[in-house]
C-alpha cells in the first residue's frame, strides 16, 4: 500500500488489516518500558490512534484531540502508538498535559510490521486510526492518505457513538 508524504508516494511494508480482520499479535511498550501485547489491549472497545512522531505538529494535535475526548467515552479504551522511545513519550505527555490517553511505543517496530503500517524509507508509522471490538476484530479503519494531514476525528467519534 502507498500513502503520500508531502505529496510524494511512499510504500508501507504491506497492506494494513481490513475491517473484519483480527488485530494481529504485536508488542508495544509503556512509558515505564513494560511490554504490552495485543491481548493486553482487549476486553473493551479500543481506539488506536497511530502517529509517526509525537514531536511533530500534526501528531501532537492528533494525540491531544483524542486525549480531550477520552472522558466522554469511559467504555472505550483510547491508545496512541508512535515510534518514539518510551521515555520520550513520557516527557512529551508531561509537557503537553496528556494524562488520559495511553501512549505506547513501537520503537521495536513489532506493531508497525504486524499491522503493515511501517514505512521503511521514512522510518516511521503511517498515520491511521483503528477501532477494534472487545474480541480484537477491526471494526473501523482510516489510513490517512497524506501523512501530513490530520485524520477524520469526527468520523471515528461518530462511529464510536453508534456502537
Amino acid at each position: 500500500m502507498e500513502v503520500l508524504r508531502g505529496g510524494e508516494k511512499v510504500e508501507l511494508v504491506g497492506n494494513p488489516p481490513m475491517i473484519g480482520e483480527q488485530l494481529p499479535k504485536f508488542k508495544v511498550f509503556t512509558g515505564d518500558g513494560e511490554k504490552v501485547k495485543t491481548r493486553d489491549l482487549l476486553g473493551k472497545p479500543l481506539l488506536i490512534s497511530v502517529v509517526p512522531d509525537l514531536n511533530t505538529p500534526v501528531c501532537s494535535m492528533q494525540t491531544k484531540k483524542f486525549n480531550q475526548e477520552t472522558d466522554q467515552y469511559s467504555d472505550i479504551r483510547f491508545v496512541t502508538i508512535s515510534n518514539n522511545m518510551p521515555k520520550d513519550q513520557v516527557v512529551w505527555c508531561a509537557n503537553e498535559g496528556v494524562k488520559n490517553m495511553e501512549v505506547l511505543s513501537d520503537h521495536e517496530l513489532s506493531f508497525g510490521y504486524e499491522m503493515n503500517l511501517y514505512i521503511p524509507n521514512a522510518g516511521y508509522l503511517a498515520r491511521s486510526i483503528f477501532i477494534v471490538d472487545t474480541d480484537g476484530k477491526i471494526i473501523y479503519r482510516e489510513i490517512v492518505p497524506e501523512i501530513h494531514d490530520e485524520p477524520d476525528y469526527q468520523a471515528a467519534l461518530d462511529f464510536i457513538n453508534k456502537m
